[in-house]
């Protein structure tokens, strides 16, 4: 009888032993649900067992602590029957009873729970075919799902949290379990509405999103919406932000010893808010000034060429202002006086002009370049100083201090303002295409001078960019084997090089087709 006695009392820890794993295996499922702690399956995975494991020595600990009681009862030579018998009737009948009851309660309760959630689950799936058929678009669906999963997880965890507390209070716990039941029951609400709203934020951007590249065109605002979609994934970001720290504040005011880090929350959000706005500001006045400078689709490619070069700097200066109002507003969130700081970076300021001239003085070069109208984005030039390598290429951008270059060959060259030196611009008015042709001695030059003209006339009548047919300038020289004739055409700005090349071809076949021999290659030179 006393082994029996033994082996019930060991077989009762294990059952609360293998009651409170089942429990918290259940927590810890939950967790690697939640896609909060989604990348941390490892980590919530060791510390399950980590726990199991100190759960079995408890319970290991709990059956020798028994076990050797029990004996040295034996040893005593005590009837274990009667001593446990004497042990129960020492409790009064009255928690018996209330214990069976918050037992019958407490299964009652999870099994409503188990049923209830069956209804939800079936509701659930209800409501989000009908999600889906609300929105003509498959853009969201994707968002709709993760919606109600996250739903579906987050009513299910309440649930059993709700069921837990309610089995603390029918069982008669002490009423700490339930204070702390109740404040995780809050934490979990707090976390479970967080990421639903966090959910249905994402679904929402995703169908306006939709909608908005379905319904835009020329005709009304959402024509500009595909130039501003980019800000998007932003927009997703900082409301993630916003609402990561709603969540985190609200659990810290359920926390009574760390309730007023609180207050740090509300100037998070403000920042971000902030952060978000001036990005948007700023890109929403630059769509503006583009719309205004290029609506005009008549512009010449003078005007054309001015606005493509002013546009960058524009865009430039209001992004530094536009920033800097965003620090100042920043500064005083989080309750600090930029004045001091102001009046520090002006005196700061002052020091490092002294010491970067070089600096100021590209920008005062930058500055000239862009008033005077030395050369816009788009023309060709030369530029450089005589004893230092020259550059040249069609501008690509000017900016305060640099001015970036792209080279026929392909090369990008990036040239300080207060080094441009002589500039040479190939891309104002006019430019002629010089070709230099070899003929021989014995050439009849009257008759080469009329195929040159009608090469020049035919080149006019097929290229818009040829102003003027070529013009014979003359003999160039008076070379061992040949004569060296110069032609002129009057082509766009910009344009020399193509045309020299296409004039060089047709040059070459003409001539041949004439009879005339070329006895040398065609040499170039430009004006």
């Amino acid at each position: 009888m006393n082994i029996l006695i033994i082996l019930g009392e060991v077989s009762l820890i294990i059952f609360v032993f293998l009651l409170i794993n089942w429990l918290v295996n259940k927590a810890f499922k939950l967790l690697i649900k939640s896609s909060i702690f989604k990348n941390e399956d490892r980590s919530i995975k060791t510390l399950r067992r980590n726990i199991t494991g100190l759960l079995l020595v408890v319970c290991l600990v709990s059956c020798v602590g028994i076990i050797g009681a029990n004996g040295y009862l034996v040893y005593r030579g005590e009837n274990l029957q009667q001593y446990t018998l004497n042990l129960i009737r020492r409790i009064p009948l009255e928690f018996w009873r209330t214990l069976g009851i918050g037992v019958a309660k407490s299964i009652g309760i999870l099994i409503l729970a188990a049923i209830a959630l069956k209804f939800i689950n079936y509701w659930l799936k209800i409501a989000k075919i009908r999600a889906k058929n609300l929105q003509r678009s498959t853009a969201d669906d994707e968002s709709i799902d993760a919606f109600f999963r996250a739903l579906n997880q987050r009513v299910s965890g309440g649930i059993w949290l709700w069921a837990a507390i309610l089995c603390a209070e029918f069982l008669k716990l002490p009423p700490v379990v339930s204070q702390y039941l109740y404040i995780a029951l809050r934490i979990y609400l707090i976390i479970a509405v967080g990421l639903l709203i966090l959910k249905a934020v994402a679904a929402v951007v995703d169908s306006l999103d939709a909608l908005s590249i379905r319904y835009s065109s020329p005709d009304n605002l959402l024509r500009f919406y595909d130039r501003l979609r980019h800000l998007i994934p932003f927009l997703k970001r900082c409301l993630e932000f916003v609402i990561y720290v709603c969540m985190a504040t609200l659990v810290i005011q359920q926390v009574q010893l760390i309730a007023n880090v609180a207050v740090f929350g509300e100037r998070i959000i403000k920042i971000i808010a902030i952060i978000f706005v001036s990005r948007a500001l700023f890109e929403v006045i630059y769509l503006f000034i583009e719309e205004v400078l290029f609506k005009n689709q008549n512009l010449t490619d003078i005007q054309r060429s001015r606005r493509l070069t002013l546009v960058p700097l524009f865009r430039s200066f209001l992004q530094y202002l536009i920033y800097f109002g965003a620090i100042i507003s920043i500064l005083y969130t989080v309750k600090i006086d930029p004045t001091p700081i102001l009046a520090g970076a002006g005196i700061v300021g002052i020091a490092v002009g002294l010491g970067a001239q070089t600096l100021i003085n590209d920008i005062v070069c930058g500055f000239f370049i862009l008033f005077e109208n030395y050369y816009l984005v788009g023309d060709y030039i030369e530029a450089g100083k005589s004893e230092e390598r020259i550059v040249e290429g069609i501008v690509e951008a000017i900016e305060l201090r640099t001015t970036r270059v792209r080279h026929p060959n392909g090369q990008l060259q990036i040239i300080q303002n207060g080094n441009i030196g002589s500039i040479t611009n190939y891309s104002k008015q006019y430019i002629f295409a010089v070709v230099e042709i070899g003929v021989p001695y014995d050439s009849n030059l009257v008759d080469v001078y009329k195929v040159i003209e009608e090469v020049g006339q035919q080149l006019k009548a097929d290229y818009p960019d040829v102003l003027e047919g070529t013009q014979v300038d003359g003999v160039e020289s008076l070379g061992e084997s040949n004569l060296l004739l110069r032609t002129l055409t009057k082509v766009k700005p910009g344009k020399h090089l193509q045309i020299q090349r296409i004039l060089r071809k047709i040059f070459t076949h003409v001539l041949l087709r004439e009879g005339i021999v070329i006895p040398s290659r065609v040499e170039t030179a430009e004006d």
